[in-house]
Formats: structure tokens, sequence, C-alpha cells
């Protein structure tokens, strides 16, 4: 999925996350990101995959702040179970290099989606990029 062929997202769903559709280990939806550092800690992306990783991790560590950097807490399992980030809408020179993370994902054969909200939980942290959440609904 190219995001230019997704729904644009509107103001009636001020949130985008980009997801895994199936739940990991502990119960929750990776995101894009997580996805394609999977892929790498396993060796899995190709010399020119991990280029486009690696360069673009980089420009996303300094084009806006990391959560737990500004709070340490904010990916705690325990103090906030099943924390995640979610792009503000009107971030979209954020949200446009999702692309090559998406292209990635699938040369892998790994679905990831595009979900939009205007509630995705209780907010943990916020910037004017991005927030973190505990989702509404928690697995058991």
């Amino acid at each position: 999925m190219k995001i230019v062929e997704a729904k644009t997202p509107s103001d009636e769903a001020p949130y985008v996350r980009f997801q895994s559709p199936i739940r990991n280990h502990r119960g929750y939806f990776t995101g894009v990101f997580g996805l394609v550092n999977l892929l790498a800690r396993n060796g899995k992306l190709t010399p020119e995959q991990e280029r486009f990783r690696r360069a673009n991790n980089d420009w996303y560590n300094t084009a806006y702040p990391a959560p737990s950097t500004a709070d340490p807490t904010v990916y705690d399992h325990e103090l906030h179970p099943g924390a995640a980030a979610w792009f503000k809408s009107t971030s979209q020179h954020l949200i446009a290099r999702v692309d090559g993370y998406l292209e990635i994902l699938a040369a892998h054969g790994i679905e990831c989606r595009m979900i939009q909200s205007s509630s995705p939980g209780r907010i943990v942290y916020e910037d004017e990029h991005q927030i973190v959440v505990i989702p509404h609904e928690n697995p058991p």
C-alpha cells in the first residue's frame, strides 16, 4: 500500500498509524518502524533496504523528538501497557516518508495497514508531530 493510494488523513481523524494487522507476542500491533527494524535485526534486509532504513531512521531521529527522550517511561510496559505512537495528520512531511518502509515490508510479504482515529487511546505523550497512547482496548 502506498500512502497516496490510501484515504488521505482528515480533520475527522487527526491521528494516523501504520501497523501490523497481527498482534505480536505481547498482544499488541507492531508499528511500521518496529516491523522494518525487526527485519534488520534478523538480517533479512538487502543492502539497499538497509541503507534506506538507516538513512531514514536517522532523518526521523533528527526531524522530530523521540518520545522516550522526553519521557524515558513512555514505553514502559508496566506503566504504559501497549503504548503506541501515532502521527498527527498535520505532519505530512513525516508521513510521506513511510512509503519506503511500506515498500520494504511488501517486498518481504509483511502486511502493514494505515489506521486513522480521532481517539486512539489515553495520551501519555504529545508533541507537535505525534502522540503516544495507551490503546482503549488492551489485550488481556
